[in-house]
């Protein structure tokens, strides 16, 4: 059985646009936001959606059914899952993103997200992260993909061979996926309505491209 899962990172929200976490706290989208959606869904609107799932997020569900207005499949709204959030920052939520990433890393030499992934990979630098929240709630590593992956074999076993399914999701998230199941290098962002391409075939998963903004897709 082969089916195709397009990832999509929901468009810009608020928190996004003021440089803050965001994890399991939610903020609306912003009219760019709402813009990145609508061009995603232009971008995607050829390829004739069987299932939509989402994070119950509404920045996600929103940008999930702005995608699907456009789309030729008969699919009208995503069905959204907790399994599907992106990870929890735990005590970070809503703390300005410069100054997280430098109270974390900075004590040894890395001021970023993106260097914390590039230096030691994305399943470590969740693990560091969770281990830097003061009250234990941030996710690590492993706590993320028992929810996660669950999730995902979820939408493979309820489809049908050949379907192409719609999942709106959240940058972290989508790094995670990329990282498990490619070589594809993870220490950039994911940008705002990019889609990224998950295969599964006969039970093997592959990424046929990443935080693709472009129109080939």
């Amino acid at each position: 059985m082969t089916i195709s899962l397009y990832f999509v990172r929901h468009g810009q929200t608020y928190l996004n646009k003021y440089h803050r976490i965001q994890g399991w706290s939610d903020s609306p989208l912003t009219d760019k936001g709402v813009a990145d959606a609508i061009d995603a869904g232009k971008r995607l609107s050829h390829i004739p959606f069987s299932a939509a799932y989402s994070s119950d997020t509404s920045r996600a569900v929103m940008t999930g059914n702005l995608i699907l207005k456009a789309n030729s499949g008969s699919v009208e709204e995503v069905i959204p899952s907790s399994a599907f959030r992106e990870l929890n920052f735990g005590y970070y939520e809503g703390e300005d993103d410069v100054k997280t990433w430098h109270t974390i890393g900075g004590p040894i030499g890395v001021n970023s997200f993106h260097g914390l992934i590039g230096e030691f990979g994305i399943d470590k630098a969740e693990d560091m992260f969770s281990k830097a929240d003061p009250y234990g709630d941030a996710e690590s590593s492993s706590k993320f993909w028992a929810r996660l992956q669950p999730g995902i074999d979820k939408v493979v076993d309820r489809a049908n061979d050949g379907d192409k399914i719609l999942m709106a999701t959240h940058g972290t998230l989508i790094r995670n996926v990329v990282s498990k199941w490619s070589d594809i290098p993870v220490n950039v962002s994911t940008k705002n309505g990019s889609v990224t391409k998950l295969n599964y075939d006969n039970g093997e998963f592959s990424i046929e491209y990443y935080n693709n903004v472009s129109d080939d897709i």
